[in-house]
């Protein structure tokens, strides 16, 4: 990655306090627009196939508009983070930690029937 997240926190710190928007930057208002964000994103992905979906960044159209939420959200979430005092990272670690201990490998998963349990 060209920049670590720190640095893209103050980046977007910066931007928001040069435009006075600090005070929208509220919990609340930044976990709601994550979710419009995020909903963004799905809607470009909504009605396409499975296949079509692995290729969408094959459309220079398409993949503009996937990179382009994807960094609304991820901004979002930094920026949530950065309210709240959450080092993404560390958090991110943490879950993975969590889910190593409650989600054990699979030594081999059985073709014919689908592992159960996943990611929350």
């Amino acid at each position: 990655m060209s920049e670590d997240l720190h640095a893209l926190q103050r980046r977007l710190a910066e931007f928001a306090a040069a435009r006075d928007w600090q005070q929208y930057h509220t919990p609340k208002n930044l976990a709601a627009a994550l979710s419009v964000e995020a909903a963004e994103l799905v809607e470009i992905f909504q009605w396409l196939t499975p296949e079509e979906s692995a290729t969408v960044m094959s459309d220079p159209r398409k993949a503009g508009r996937v990179e382009d939420e994807v960094a609304d959200v991820l901004a979002y979430l930094l920026q949530f983070c950065e309210a709240l005092g959450i080092d993404a990272l560390t958090a991110l670690a943490a879950k993975i930690d969590r889910n190593e201990t409650r989600f054990p490998a699979v030594r081999s998963a059985r073709p014919d029937r689908p592992r159960e349990g996943g990611e929350e």
